[in-house]
């Protein structure tokens, strides 16, 4: 009986992180100019503000490295590849959102739980490596 409880919590968990990734995202792409203001109903550009959610989200992978399921770490990747994408087409445009770029619907499934998950599966099965290469992040200012 616990296990089903704590697989539960699990899932639960991811598609809390998954949801609070993705409302990242849509912050960031709000400050990029991709929707308009939800009040004002304007597009709003804002390359300092685009930035902050697109660095917290690197900190938020850099740090849960190790710890993401694959369907996690496949959703923070992907949000962060779009948001650094759209980031430099705004910036090099100008300040002005690429008028011919509309956004694209984001789908998240919820991950498959198990129900019978032993807790070495959890932890990731990759090994940290120094060999790995290192990137500075450039937004092509």
């Amino acid at each position: 009986m616990a296990e089903v409880q704590t697989t539960s919590l699990s899932g639960e968990m991811a598609q809390r992180f998954i949801e609070f990734v993705m409302l990242q995202s849509q912050n960031a792409a709000l400050f990029l100019g991709q929707f308009p203001h939800p009040h004002t109903g304007e597009t709003e550009v804002n390359l300092d503000a685009a930035r902050m959610f697109i660095d917290q989200l690197e900190m938020i992978q850099e740090k849960t490295r190790g710890n993401l399921s694959s369907d996690e770490s496949r959703v923070i990747g992907n949000a962060l590849t779009s948001l650094r994408m759209a980031y430099v087409e705004v910036s090099r445009g100008g300040g002005e959102p690429p008028a011919e770029h509309e956004p694209a619907p984001v789908a998240v499934e919820p991950p498959e739980v198990e129900q019978s998950a032993p807790a070495e599966s959890i932890a990731s099965t990759e090994a940290p490596s120094d060999s790995r290469k290192k990137f500075t992040k450039s937004y092509g200012a």
